[in-house]
């Protein structure tokens, strides 16, 4: 055999050796890459909340615990690529049971929940305890008292309005977001609130009282003009809304519900009249009166 056969049978035996070694090294990767990406065994589905000040060291560790990821640094790496940063939304998070760390890792870093939040709505003039009623009925993780205790949740500073909250929203951030959503509707309100020469106080306060008052759309303006001008006069509110208003003068000291945003634009806009006293008849018609002569005839006609 000459020497340029014998290199050839060498060449030929290099390259089919590198060629398994490529193959082995390929077969080896894709036996740890599937390993690693592999769904771990765990039962049923899995729920988490996440908190928007939750990091996503934390968010790892979890997921980890409850064995929906097998290593949570892989994860970490694998959502900072996904995002482009490492802020994950907020919420609920279901993970079906052997999803794959790739998809894992997909599903949160584009804040795909796979859990619809609840539809809850608080309607204008409820309290804080009304309000407490209706979130503990829909959240199973609220906690009344510590929503009532909650420095935030002051009467009056929490915006009824209909808000989306997942099944295991804390109290902390029900709280939250109502009393973020009174701010942001009040900003709004700022020019005309300082044009009012009132302050933020006695318009809440005025609000809520024409919440329960003032039940015809028509009705609130001139409602809201009748009691600012009997505090001017030093007259008694007398509103059944407010019992303490029949003995005390002025406003009550704290709001008596939680007003909307039209009741705080009747405080912050009352219309001028001749009126001084008012009545609801049994249907709830309201009917004015100049004076308290014509506001006795009212009594006699309408309440008799």
């Amino acid at each position: 055999m000459d020497n340029s056969s014998l290199e050839f049978k060498k060449e030929k035996s290099s390259r089919l050796n590198w060629m398994l070694g490529i193959a082995l090294i390929a077969i080896i990767c894709f036996a740890i890459f599937s390993y690693v990406f592999k769904a771990p065994v765990h039962e049923g589905d899995v729920t988490i909340h996440v908190t928007s000040s939750d990091s996503l060291q934390k968010i790892s560790n979890i997921l980890g615990e409850k064995e929906v990821v097998r290593y949570p640094y892989i994860f970490k790496i694998l959502v900072t690529i996904f995002s482009g940063d490492k802020h994950i939304p907020s919420g609920d998070y279901l993970f079906k049971n052997n999803e794959s760390l790739w998809d894992v890792s997909w599903q949160v870093s584009r804040g795909i929940h796979g859990i619809s939040p609840i539809r809850i709505t608080l309607t204008e003039g409820m309290t804080n305890v009304d309000m407490a009623k209706v979130l503990s009925a829909k959240i199973l993780t609220f906690n009344k008292d510590i929503f009532l205790n909650d420095p935030r949740s002051k009467e009056g500073y929490l915006f009824p309005d209909t808000y989306f909250f997942f099944p295991l929203s804390t109290t902390d951030e029900i709280v939250n977001e109502l009393s973020t959503n009174f701010k942001k509707r009040i900003a709004l309100l700022n020019n005309d609130i300082k044009s009012s020469g009132r302050s933020l106080s006695d318009i809440i306060i005025m609000a809520s009282i024409l919440e329960k008052e003032a039940n015809g759309k028509d009705d609130g303006a001139i409602i809201s003009g009748i009691l600012w001008k009997r505090i001017k006069l030093g007259m008694l509110l007398q509103v059944d809304a407010a019992p303490t208003t029949y003995k005390e003068a002025g406003l009550p000291v704290i709001p008596i519900s939680n007003p909307g945003l039209s009741s705080i634009n009747y405080a912050l806009h009352p219309e001028d009249s001749s009126y001084l006293f008012y009545l609801h008849d049994s249907n709830g018609q309201v009917h004015y009166a100049v004076t308290f002569s014509e506001h006795r005839s009212n009594i006699a006609r309408y309440l008799k």
